[in-house]
């Protein structure tokens, strides 16, 4: 074993056990391992100008960030809340239905789970409350259907794989498509029955004409998955024009038709928009310092051999991968994951012939698993910040729904038709 392997390992560690954040942490382990074995730092910087400033992919995950702190700021969140409501509502529990229905339109205007939680799940709680709901399975719903955020296209984290290994940004959002929906049924099935076991109240009775009315308010917002989706698959647009045209149309809907935003909303937007588009940039760039440490110390030939001395089974590293990939989610975002981890695993991927568009969703669905998965969990984070709610009454809220969400993540993870079956027949 190298001095710089044994540097990297170690600093490593170090980093992980004193939880410093991501980006300073992954630059302070390129700095000592520099500094030790005298690598040059000017290929690392050319590597980053090289691989990622010009990736045309990448440039949509700014884009959807935009997009979806515009659906954020807007009466767009209320609009779906309201239709949701109207179309589910009137059922036990039907409260709890919206939260999860409305979470999978949401998924197809933004693609990101902390957007969703944020946004909706403000929303969503205060309006449980209302209702009598225990104020942690409040929450709990809440986080847990913001998972299908990434899931169903479009997918920030899913452009981050595209980005890192070469498969089709088309191919990943239709894969994503049943896996979120059957993603937001798994939710509804534990609905049902926590709603019957609990008593939870029966939602609100719409006329036919209410739910009209409330139907023909929301279209404009509902038109932004449609115009997204089919401007990607009809070959109008690409995935990052469409990151472009889903933040014009919401601007559109949200000052023009809806008349709620301001040129002061408008600042903040671009505001939370830079910083968060800075965080994802400061964390490629340094994910780039660990990926040409890898590279240089044969790391992913190092742990390919390790896992094929293990085993020769494709369906053993699936589950092993999964495994990994849920701890790793409890701990780190899913583009430090993607960004630092999945180019390791990428020629192991390739050894068992692998689909990369299955394993690729697959990867997305164990990273929003890990999201809600104690004890760090960002999505938990989340949530009980905006429902006050402690994080041992939302974890313990949580469990029963990541149990069912686990099973659902292995049923994918070996029957892969329901991620391949439309990509492979409409994609060709």
């Amino acid at each position: 074993m190298s001095i710089g392997l044994i540097t990297f390992l170690i600093m490593f560690a170090i980093v992980f056990l004193c939880r410093i954040p991501i980006p300073y942490g992954i630059l302070s382990i390129g700095v000592v391992y520099f500094v030790v074995t005298g690598g040059n730092v000017g290929i690392v910087a050319n590597n980053v100008l090289n691989t990622y400033c010009t990736n045309y992919v990448i440039i949509a995950v700014p884009l959807f960030i935009f997009s979806a702190n515009v659906m954020n700021t807007g009466k767009i969140t209320g609009m779906l809340f309201r239709f949701a409501d109207g179309l589910v509502g009137r059922y036990r529990g039907g409260i709890a239905y919206v939260n999860v229905i409305a979470s999978l339109i949401f998924s197809g205007m933004t693609g990101s789970a902390i957007a969703d939680a944020s946004g909706l799940g403000v929303m969503e709680i205060e309006e449980m409350r209302k209702q009598g709901y225990d104020e942690g399975f409040s929450a709990a719903i809440t986080a847990c259907s913001a998972t299908i955020g990434p899931i169903f296209p479009p997918s920030i984290p899913m452009l981050l794989y595209a980005a890192v290994t070469g498969t089709s940004v088309g191919a990943l959002f239709m894969g994503g498509m049943l896996p979120g929906v059957l993603m937001a049924v798994v939710l509804c099935i534990y609905v049902t029955y926590i709603s019957n076991k609990r008593k939870y109240p029966y939602g609100a009775r719409y006329t036919l004409r209410s739910f009209l009315v409330y139907s023909l308010q929301a279209f404009p917002a509902l038109l932004t998955p449609i115009i997204l989706l089919g401007g990607i698959y009809g070959g109008v647009v690409t995935p990052t024009e469409a990151g472009a045209l889903a933040g014009l149309y919401g601007l559109f809907a949200s000052a023009v038709i809806y008349r709620a935003l301001s040129w002061d909303d408008l600042k903040n937007i671009i505001i939370k928009t830079v910083g968060s588009t800075g965080i994802v940039a400061l964390t490629i760039g340094c994910a780039s310092v660990l990926s040409y440490i890898s590279a240089r110390e044969h790391i992913p030939q190092l742990l390919g051999g390790f896992v094929l001395n293990l085993t020769d089974n494709k369906y053993i590293f699936l589950f092993v991968a999964t495994l990994i990939f849920l701890v790793l989610g409890m701990f780190f975002t899913s583009s430090t994951i993607t960004l630092v981890f999945m180019p390791m695993l990428l020629p192991l991927v390739e050894h068992f012939h692998i689909d990369p568009v299955h394993f690729g969703v697959l990867f997305v669905v164990n990273m929003m698993i890990g999201m809600v998965t104690p004890p760090y969990g960002s999505l938990l984070f989340v949530t009980s910040a905006i429902s006050g709610v402690k994080l041992g009454v939302l974890i313990k809220e949580c469990l029963p729904m990541i149990l069912m969400m686990l099973v659902f993540l292995y049923i994918l993870a070996y029957c892969p038709v329901i991620i391949t079956f439309l990509p492979a027949h409409f994609m060709n």
